[in-house]
């Protein structure tokens, strides 16, 4: 199927660390009619203003559906992507001619990311017995990074019986340190399994001889999805935002509190003193606002 994701929709594929800022499924634009592929941020907030502005010349605004293509591993992409379509949005109320903006769901979340790679797990050990996986992704930063140990975790601990280790790289000299690690704990051979986008043998960009010289024992599992499945949870995502949308729920809300929970543990022990107040989202793209007293006996 190579028609569009939905009907009268324009699609924005946001990408991040998972699929080196978009390039690593830049082949979704010759498969979903007038989609944009961009990173978060400046590049982003200028796609989304062309796209406005082009829309506004026409007769009727088609709708604009922002789509943050993480595995669940980046909620920061999706806090980022909201905040970029907030203020556009603001923009936007003063031209009742602008198109309509709406945040889809993630592309994924970390369960799913869990199950794709248990069954990449399973196929490894289907096809090389022996062979142990190593699941890898481009180095991030500590939290993203810590994500993937414990979905690995869950990998190896449910998985097929094959060893299972984990590496976040930053060049191929990480990646074959990596290897020798996998040779130290006793695997005479490696696949490598990629935990996000990546569809070639690849590290940050930069080739990765797989089968040859200190690589030799290493091979590539290939992409944890193939093209249509990826296509197919776009559209998904793409029909429940403009859906939602027409109920009149945008999605940015809910989005601007994804990273919410993400990264250092959530304390508000500074604040404590004289209570404080903030918004917590139920998930449907409507937030509530409460308050924290002061505990007793602080003053």
């Amino acid at each position: 199927m190579t028609g569009p994701a939905e009907p009268r929709a324009t699609v924005v594929l946001v990408g991040g660390h998972e699929s080196g800022n978009g390039a690593d499924f830049s082949f979704l634009t010759d498969m979903i009619p007038d989609a944009l592929v961009t990173p978060a941020g400046r590049p982003l907030h200028n796609a989304l203003t062309r796209l406005c502005a082009r829309n506004i010349s026409g007769a009727e605004a088609a709708p604009i559906v922002v789509l943050p293509m993480t595995f669940g591993r980046n909620p920061t992409l999706v806090a980022d992507t909201a905040k970029t379509l907030k203020w556009l949005g603001a923009q936007g109320a003063r031209d009742s001619a602008a198109a309509p903006l709406a945040l889809a769901d993630a592309f994924g979340t970390a369960d799913h990311l869990t199950a794709w790679l248990r069954t990449a797990a399973v196929e490894v050990r289907r096809r090389t017995p022996r062979a142990a996986v190593l699941i890898v992704a481009d180095a991030a930063n500590p939290f993203d990074d810590a994500e993937l140990h414990r979905i690995a975790h869950l990998v190896r601990t449910h998985g097929a019986g094959n060893p299972v280790e984990t590496a976040a790289v930053e060049d191929t000299e990480a990646l074959l340190e990596a290897v020798r690690r996998m040779r130290l704990l006793g695997s005479t051979e490696t696949v490598v399994v990629p935990a996000g986008f990546r569809r070639v043998a690849a590290v940050h960009g930069e080739a990765v001889p797989f089968g040859e010289g200190a690589l030799a024992d290493t091979g590539f599992y290939g992409a944890l999805l193939s093209e249509q499945a990826v296509l197919r949870v776009i559209r998904e995502r793409v029909h429940d935002a403009l859906h939602a949308l027409g109920h009149g729920r945008t999605g940015i809300e809910a989005g601007l509190q994804a990273d919410h929970s993400h990264g250092y543990a959530h304390s508000h022990a500074f604040e404590e003193a004289n209570g404080h107040s903030h918004i917590h989202s139920n998930g449907a793209g409507d937030g509530h606002t409460h308050h924290h007293p002061a505990p007793i006996g602080s003053s």
